[in-house]
């Protein structure tokens, strides 16, 4: 172990989607092989994936993810303030793992309360300081936001306070990397230039020698050095912050795989529930709000929502609901999580006007349950038992609502304090709280099992996690100039 103090490292970006969370994930696994006990910290996340702690906080899973790459336990100090939309106008802010209400933006932007908000994420990110070295901090959208900054918890007004060493991640595969890099530069203050370490060049294609006079010439129009060019990589797979990286998964049916339709909820939240299953051999996954497309898959999987009485209301005006009720009556597999199961039932209920003004809606009547959305949020990482099997399955719990059987049925999930979860219709039809349930083998296998008679690769989901991030770590390592990298944060 390295019982050497280093300096906080700070990435930010040129914008949104750069390649922030991944890169800071890389560095915490890189920290950790050298001996030292580094740990992940984002003041502000806007995102609907999100994940718990051992002690039922929730937080954003880019920063479990990250946590992971360190080989910690995750915690709420890793993100003190979490943003989740529950509309287009409005989310529900999440501060140190618990909800404390719903907020427009323009309350939030604007009220007072971003100054104890401050005070908040400093006083997590002390908390964490204190115990690991580095912190890998990471930012948040664009470090240039003007009309934003005076406000900012998340970026440079951080950085300042952690005393980070900062690098600014630009992607070209964008284009525009000279003007987004030039411009993020010539905005800052002096203070805030300060802070500033160097530019890291992200998902270049090709040589990267190639860019070596772009390089010279970034170098020359900031006076930071570019300590990386990192290529364009899709042979690594790190799970992603946000569901931007869902337009990449618009695919559709294949011939000779097991289709799987994810239903593409506007407020779609924890799609990394299924990277477990897409990486089946036998299975061909995409998101989709096509009915046409739905038609042609064999299982209908409808995730969690954020706003379970918005997302059914969309679907049965754009005849995605009853794409779903014809797979069902054709004999296919139409499975709920979370929100997704909420929507199976006969109807969701909203009597507090937790997610707006409707106070009850009809689901698609596939499950014999009813919702009743609740102030109160469940969050618990649970061991469960699938259905009749003995195998230790893990998943976790975050929703808002209490789903109540109508009649007498079975559950999908018993856990080992003997609580029982969901309701299980027949093999083709069930619901769950339960996120993360299909990143068990046994549960893959049996919704599988209908439809193809090959046996299911077993292998260890959390040990090719860690290859991941070995293999991310490598390519950092090999693309990055390390030497500058330590000298810029040692004490």
């Amino acid at each position: 172990m390295n019982t050497k103090k280093l300096r906080p490292i700070m990435f930010v970006g040129t914008g949104s989607d750069v390649g922030k969370s991944v890169i800071t994930a890389g560095f915490c696994r890189i920290f950790k092989q050298d001996g030292y006990q580094p740990a992940p910290f984002k003041a502000q996340n806007m995102s609907l994936n999100s994940f718990v702690t051992t002690d039922g906080l929730e937080l954003g899973r880019a920063q479990a993810v990250q946590a992971e790459a360190a080989q910690i336990p995750c915690e709420s100090d890793m993100n003190p303030v979490l943003l989740k939309p529950t509309n287009d106008r409005t989310s529900q802010v999440v501060l140190n793992g618990k909800p404390v209400g719903n907020q427009s933006a323009y309350e939030y932007f604007m009220a007072n309360d971003r100054r104890e908000l401050f005070s908040a994420v400093k006083d997590a990110f002390d908390r964490l300081a204190a115990r690991y070295s580095p912190i890998v901090m990471e930012g948040a959208g664009s470090i240039s936001e003007l009309n934003l900054k005076h406000r900012d918890i998340t970026n440079l007004r951080m950085a300042a306070h952690a005393g980070a060493a900062t690098y600014l991640i630009a992607d070209i595969d964008k284009g525009g990397v000279f003007g987004s890099v030039y411009g993020t530069i010539a905005l800052l203050t002096p203070e805030e230039r300060a802070c500033m370490k160097g530019i890291i060049v992200n998902k270049f294609r090709g040589d990267g020698r190639l860019f070596e006079e772009g390089k010279r010439m970034l170098e020359e129009l900031t006076g930071l050095p570019v300590v990386g060019i990192l290529p364009y990589f899709r042979d690594i797979h790190i799970e992603q912050e946000d569901s931007v990286s869902l337009e990449l998964k618009y695919r559709s049916a294949v011939e000779g795989k097991v289709n799987v339709a994810v239903i593409l909820l506007k407020r779609l939240s924890n799609f990394t529930d299924f990277d477990r299953l897409e990486k089946d051999p036998r299975v061909n996954l995409y998101y989709t709000n096509e009915p046409s497309e739905i038609a042609k898959a064999s299982i209908v999987i409808i995730p969690g929502s954020k706003n379970t009485i918005g997302d059914m209301l969309a679907i049965k005006n754009s005849g995605v609901a009853k794409a779903i009720y014809d797979a069902h009556k054709a004999g296919k597999t139409v499975i709920g999580i979370c929100g997704g199961y909420q929507m199976l039932g006969e109807s969701i209920l909203d009597p507090q006007h937790i997610e707006g003004e409707i106070e009850e809606l009809p689901g698609l009547g596939l499950l014999p349950v009813r919702t009743v959305l609740q102030p109160e949020k469940t969050t618990l990482q649970c061991t469960f038992r699938f259905r009749e099997a003995a195998d230790e399955c893990s998943g976790y719990e975050i929703h808002m609502g209490e789903t109540a059987a109508l009649e007498p049925g079975e559950s999908v999930a018993t856990f080992s304090n003997g609580r029982k979860d969901g309701y299980y219709l027949d093999a083709y039809t069930w619901g769950t709280y339960l996120h993360g349930i299909l990143d068990n083998q046994i549960v893959i296998d049996a919704i599988l099992a209908p439809y193809t008679n090959e046996e299911g690769v077993q292998y260890d989901y959390h040990e090719f996690r860690e290859q991941q991030y070995d293999k991310l770590a490598d390519l950092l390592r090999t693309h990055i100039d390390m030497e500058l990298i330590y000298k810029s944060i040692a004490e």
